[in-house]
């Protein structure tokens, strides 16, 4: 089968006049559709569970701005409440009533917490969390995971998905390693080795941080049982636990991870759903944790957009909406409902592999077996029928992600037809890529 471009050809203009003026073309490297074939569309509106393009084209989307647009493209009621607080200003630089509101909403949902502090980004939530950690118990070296991902700042870029390099060695350009020489990778899924790193610089870890959901690298679910080791090493040496909830706050149950594990860590970042669509973080913990923050205590956080109003707005309006009646049942039925379809396509075709699903979080796992829990048992197979595949479902009016690594996400605004025609989508084009000669 011989895969058209998939971007238009009155579009290849617009896209040479990208690469001229951005690296790549884009503001974020996989949207420069690297890791599969063609070129990238431009997308020009969302409408619920749907994506049009510059041509005309529709498409179900299943990558929902990768992870916040639990409700759907443009919802009216967020829709509503942006209109409504841009009508009174774009940013105050100051403390606003919506700010207030959306950090009670919060809180609510991770009754753990007593405080919360706004960021502009799930990366500055991380990056900040962990200064705040490090603060609290005076100690210095951190821990995290292979195949997890906190955001772009230099600490934690160390093994953080595909094609990330060696131990405590940066996988990025410009980052020198004075500043990863105090950052720990550990394997996901292996309660040994995390023992042992405690039992040997146990007094040295200020923070261990996990995605508890781990969604960067597949959807690499790991055991309520690791978790719960975690959290007894940290316990036991004095250090901190700092589940990252970027991806999994709000969308796996109202309180994320946290709540579905029912564990306690003592510092959670979140961001996506948080902010409806607009840029925005958070990271929230106990009280005497957190009033160590200036301006009440010496670990300093700042942001000039930090409690954006309008990001305030979409946040609480969001949470509002999810508020409503069977709405993560609804996400439930239609999670496992995709999982199906996907499943019954793979046995149709006699390809070998799994899918991952932890409610409307679903992730291919294209190799033969139960999906992996940790990165290095992710193989090299799977990114390259995805390649191939990822065309074709485009072609055919599925937006996926342009990554094998990256999870598809259902919303609220996904009907039952949305689904089939997503699952009918992935059918044809798993069909049509089996069938015609590798390249």
């Amino acid at each position: 089968m011989s895969v058209p471009p998939s971007t238009p050809h009155d579009d290849l203009p617009l896209l040479a006049r990208a690469r001229a003026s951005m690296p790549g073309g884009v503001s974020s490297p996989v949207r420069a559709f690297g890791a599969v074939q063609g070129d990238p569309p431009f997308v020009v509106r969302g409408e619920g569970a749907q994506l049009f393009d510059r041509s005309g084209k529709r498409y179900v989307d299943l990558v929902g701005s990768w992870g916040p647009l639990i409700l759907g493209h443009a919802h009216p009621a967020v829709v509503e409440a942006v209109q409504r607080t841009a009508a009174d200003g774009l940013s105050f630089g100051a403390t606003c009533e919506a700010e207030v509101e959306l950090a009670e909403a919060i809180l609510r949902r991770f009754p753990f917490a007593d405080r919360v502090r706004f960021t502009s980004s799930g990366t500055e939530a991380v990056m900040s969390a962990l200064r705040l950690a490090r603060g609290a118990t005076g100690r210095d070296r951190v821990v995290k995971f292979e195949g997890c991902y906190h955001g772009h700042f230099d600490a934690l870029l160390v093994k953080g998905g595909s094609g990330l390099a060696t131990f405590g060695t940066p996988s990025s350009g410009g980052v020198p390693e004075a500043f990863t020489a105090l950052t720990e990778v550990l394997p996901l899924d292996d309660e040994a080795a995390a023992s042992a790193l405690f039992a040997d610089k146990g007094s040295e870890i200020a923070c261990v941080v996990i995605e508890p959901m781990p969604a960067n690298a597949g959807l690499l679910e790991q055991r309520q049982a690791f978790l719960e080791h975690l959290r007894s090493l940290c316990d036991e040496h004095g250090a901190l636990l700092l589940f990252d909830e970027v991806i999994s706050g709000f969308r796996v149950a109202p309180g994320g991870m946290t709540e579905r594990s029912g564990i306690r860590p003592d510092l959670v970042t979140v961001g996506k759903i948080v902010g409806g669509g607009m840029p925005v973080g958070a990271f929230m913990g106990s009280e005497n944790v957190m009033e160590l923050l200036a301006p009440n205590g010496p670990v300093y956080h700042a942001g000039t957009l930090s409690g954006n109003p309008l990001a305030m707005a979409a946040g609480r309006a969001t949470l509002a909406q999810l508020d409503e009646p069977g709405v993560y049942a609804t996400l439930e039925a239609r999670g496992a409902r995709l999982e199906q379809g996907w499943r019954a396509s793979l046995d149709k075709h006699g390809l070998p592999a799994g899918i991952a699903r932890v409610g409307s979080v679903l992730w291919l796992s294209l190799q033969p077996g139960p999906p992996p829990r940790a990165f290095h048992l992710v193989g090299e197979d799977g990114p390259r029928i995805y390649s191939r595949l990822h065309p074709a479902m485009l072609e055919r009016g599925l937006w996926m992600a342009p990554s094998a690594y990256e999870v598809a996400f259902v919303s609220t605004a996904h009907s039952e037809a949305d689904i089939d025609e997503a699952i009918a989508a992935f059918d044809a084009a798993l069909g049509a890529v089996l069938t015609e000669a590798p390249a």
